[in-house]
């Protein structure tokens, strides 16, 4: 994971040239990139000592060079040409050959050398004992991503729930039930984008500054990162330009109204000192209706030294303000066991948010605030600011021996304003108006009416004021009612508001060490890792609303009438009709963790590798709950219905639990390379997730695959995989009280088989394809301690047991550009650990297009969903661990129908 200057030269069909060991640009952990050619089926690579100062023939053939290995050899001495339309690299004191008397052999593509989950060096991903994959920058704007958690989905064995919109999205890894992201580390240049893994994609997004995705999945993540035992996604930066100065500028537009542009420029300072800078501003409603435009920004800035005999300081600076629309769930029918729409609610693109939840006063304890009121603003969406400063740090120290550095501190807040339809009440809360307003045990507000029926005994019966129109609808008005908005349905919607701020600061110290021998090599990394972090939670006021079934949404105030239909009294408070918190309203947690790793990986001539790796780490973590005083508060003068209290109410105190946890996490490994060609891997890996004061969560991970690449018609490698997770923990809320935690303990055990491959039959055409077949299973479970051996032998809630995603791409002619097109496969899930409610598989297809129209210009388009297709990632999971739709209704969060766009890209 540290940079180095060794590499060895490649040289052009028809040249002669020294082959000689030279510096290139200090890379974090990119560099001493190995290059295959062809000499008598021979290799060229280091040892250096074998071949500096010799002469070599000519290697017959010509390669294939990344973009990113391109930008890694500016600024040596190399040089990178052009020769009959490939790349091809030369040693600046040789003379390219005639380019039309160059042998026309097949091109032979570099293997590629990742980052992330190896500490060696150069080693090529073929040798790898771990299933790891490697996204460019070319793969990445192909998948044409709406959400950082779309590109997760390049990962195969991580299945995403990608409906929430620009973030907050849920994903999972290798059978772990969805809706959430635990033992998932998302990182920025090896470092986690926040400590605790779940909810990263708040705070960072990919844009152009983005050089390429590394991914591993078990063996070394949960030892060389923290809480990313599952898997790591390493997003690797674009680094400053030594050579020249370079800038990139995108514009990007969609039919839904996303309007962006990003705009990248690099340049040298000195012959030791480069900067660049990136990022984006945007404007975007959000990809389903919506009456708000959500702006923001995100900017980053690195400035790099290079010291004298290879290494370097990189001082990198970030910053942000970004609201984004939220999508929980909305109701769907349930016919014949698919879902449908129910009349008046478009499932494609429709959105209960709008104008009428714009912002609503909600009363709460006067210890949250002082005047008895905290904002619910739908107008903001979910608003997340942060401001980063980092600094990388590596030096080699000998020959041997190199020292890095990273430390990053991240300064953050997140407002998260989202509608929640259907939570605590679940189905029973969708109902006919004429159900609502008829007091008894068939009324979802029964105890609303019946607390409006003792407020008001004159009253002649109930009924629904808008609060948009002022129209009042009487219960006798049977037939109106039955109409409304061509449903007849009210629903009960709640408003949750869930502020955090804080601080999270990471430091990762160490070094490696390199010792070759006789037969052998071996690389041994070792460091420790600090992280410094606090989160205060304000989730205090969340109310529920009465509101009607349709686009935008409106909200009803419920009333009590005279036998002339005449108000004589108002029950709910702006159409709210009940106060409270949602779980524990006011909380902070505070963790200082401290991990002592090393990895070792030895190579054994040039076919064994073994590698292991181990990781203690020891969490001093403080949780401060705030305490609910005895007696509810009243609500402040001048609020009206009959409801007369805040809810469960903040009395201004914490209790406070502090727990010292420590766990080791380790890995076994190793790989035989039965030719360049042809590799075989198994590992095991034990690892955990930190819970603040919870304890820690075990999850073990079994795996075997082979590798097979066969010059540039396959690269494919296939793994077995057995997943244990035992005692997995998280808390949900009560269905039958929003403002209560219930708590799930289960056993969960996955088998499965991934496929990652790549097919290549001509230089003009190939087709990637992922996919995973799995089988989770749920055991040995409890909801609040009670054992529960009905759900033994389910499937986890929201987990597929098939996932497929097949890319075909073809060239254009004379480097013109490419066409691509996509389908992705998710198959069946089930809405709940009962099995009660199955959402039915679904199969997406998207097309895209990117043209050079010159060669500094490019123009891409793409669509998505372009059959609209209905297709549901979850149930609804604020209703329990069984539900059903026994009255042909439920809810759940679906993808967006077609949509469509594309961008300008200029290269200066």
């Amino acid at each position: 994971m540290l940079a180095t200057s060794a590499v060895t030269l490649m040289v052009a069909a028809g040249a002669e040239a020294q082959v000689r060991k030279f510096d290139v640009p200090a890379q974090p952990a990119t560099t001493g990139i190995p290059l295959f050619g062809k000499q008598a089926e021979t290799q060229i690579l280091a040892p250096q000592s074998a071949i500096q100062g010799q002469r070599v023939s000519a290697v017959q053939g010509t390669y294939t060079v990344s973009e990113g290995l391109e930008r890694l050899l500016r600024g040596s001495n190399l040089q990178v040409v052009s020769n009959n339309g490939r790349t091809i690299v030369l040693d600046q004191g040789a003379r390219p050959a005639d380019p039309a008397a160059a042998p026309q052999a097949e091109p032979t593509t570099v293997d590629e050398v990742v980052v992330t989950g190896m500490t060696s060096r150069n080693r090529p991903l073929i040798t790898a004992s771990a299933d790891i994959t490697y996204a460019t920058r070319d793969d990445l704007e192909r998948k044409a991503p709406r959400s950082t958690a779309d590109l997760l989905e390049m990962v195969p064995g991580i299945f995403v729930e990608g409906t929430a919109g620009e973030l907050s999205n849920n994903y999972s890894v290798r059978g772990l039930q969805g809706g959430g992201q635990r033992f998932i580390q998302l990182e920025e240049d090896g470092l986690p984008v926040i400590y605790q893994g779940g909810g990263a994609d708040f705070f960072f997004s990919e844009d152009i500054t983005i050089d390429r995705l590394e991914a591993v999945k078990g063996g070394t993540s949960g030892i060389l990162t923290v809480n990313g035992a599952g898997a790591t996604i390493n997003f690797i930066s674009r680094k400053p330009n030594f050579t020249k100065a370079e800038g990139v500028a995108r514009l990007t537009g969609y039919n839904y109204g996303l309007k962006r542009a990003d705009v990248y420029y690099s340049a040298p300072i000195t012959d030791k000192l480069a900067f660049n800078v990136g990022g984006y501003i945007q404007s975007n409603p959000g990809v389903r209706h919506n009456t708000f435009d959500y702006d923001g920004y995100r900017f980053k800035a690195m400035l790099e030294y290079r010291f004298d005999g290879g290494g370097y300081a990189r001082l990198t600076g970030k910053v942000g303000d970004v609201k984004a629309a939220y999508y929980a769930d909305q109701p769907y029918a349930y016919r014949n066991g698919k879902p449908g729409a129910i009349p008046g609610l478009d499932t494609q693109f429709d959105n209960i948010g709008g104008d009428a939840f714009a912002r609503l006063s909600v009363p709460v304890s006067t210890a949250v605030e002082s005047d008895g009121f905290r904002d619910f603003r739908f107008s903001e969406g979910v608003r997340v600011k942060t401001k980063q400063l980092r600094l990388d740090i590596e030096k080699p120290i000998s020959d041997s021996f190199e020292v890095f550095a990273r430390a990053r501190y991240l300064d953050l807040s997140d407002d998260f304003n989202g509608l929640f339809p259907g939570s605590g009440t679940g189905n029973a809360g969708l109902a006919s108006a004429v159900a609502y307003l008829t007091p008894g045990a068939g009324s979802p507000i029964n105890d609303l009416l019946t607390l409006g029926q003792a407020a008001y005994p004159t009253a002649a019966r109930f009924g629904i004021k808008n609060l948009r129109t002022g129209v009042v609808v009487g219960a006798n008005q049977v037939a109106t009612l039955n109409a409304l908005n061509g449903n007849g349905f009210l629903q009960q919607t709640t408003l949750n508001h869930d502020y955090q701020s804080g601080h999270d600061l990471a430091v990762n110290v160490g070094g490696r060490w390199e010792q070759r021998g006789e037969g052998y090599q071996n690389s041994l990394t070792a460091g420790l890792q600090y992280y410094d972090v606090s989160r205060s939670q304000n989730q205090s006021a969340v109310a529920s609303v009465v509101n009607d079934v349709r686009n935008k949404s409106d909200i009803y105030d419920i009333v009590a009438l005279n036998s002339s239909n005449a108000v004589v009294g108002t029950l709910s408070d702006n159409g709210m009709i009940s106060y409270g918190n949602w779980g524990a309203g006011m909380r902070r947690n505070e963790d200082k963790s401290v991990s002592v790793y090393a990895n070792d990986e030895l190579a054994i001539g040039e076919k064994i590798h073994i590698d292991g790796g181990a990781r203690w780490e020891s969490d001093d973590a403080t949780h401060f709950d705030g305490n609910t005083a005895a007696v509810n508060q009243p609500v402040q003068p001048g609020v009206v219905g009959v409801v007369r209290t805040v809810g469960s109410t903040f009395d201004g105190t914490y209790s406070v639990t502090r727990k010292t946890r420590a766990k080791v996490a380790w890995t076994l490994g190793a790989s035989y390379l039965f030719t360049p060609s042809l590799s075989v891997y198994g590992r095991y890996a034990s690892g955990f997730q930190t819970n603040n004061t919870d304890p820690m969560t075990k999850i073990e991970l079994y795996e075997a695959g082979v590798r097979f690449k066969r010059g540039d018609l396959i690269n494919a490698s296939a793994t077995v995989f057995r997943t244990n997770f035992n005692n997995q923990f998280y808390n949900f809320i009560d269905p039958a009280d929003p403002t209560k935690q219930t708590s799930f303990l289960a056993d969960l055990h996955t088998n499965g088989i991934e496929l990652d491959a790549m097919i290549r039959p001509n230089a003009w055409f190939s087709v990637d394809i992922a996919g995973v077949l799995q089988r989770p299973q749920l055991n040995n479970l409890r909801l609040n301690g009670v054992a529960q051996p009905t759900y033994d032998g389910n499937r986890p809630e929201r987990t597929p047991a098939r996932l497929l995603t097949i890319t075909p791409t073809v060239k254009l002619p004379n480097g013109l550009g490419e066409i691509y097109a996509r389908y992705k496969y998710i198959g069946k899930i089930y809405a709940d650990s009962g099995n009660g409610v199955a959402l039915p598989s679904y199969g997406v297809t998207s097309v895209g297009i990117s043209l050079n129209v010159k060669d500094n210009i490019q123009v891409s388009f793409n669509a998505d969903n372009i059959f609209d297709v209905v297709g549901l990632t979850e149930g609804n999971p604020r209703q329990g661990q069984t539900q059903n739709a026994a009255s042909g209704y439920f809810y759940a969060r679906g993808i967006a129908g077609p949509t469509y766009g594309g961008s300008i890209t200029l290269r200066f």
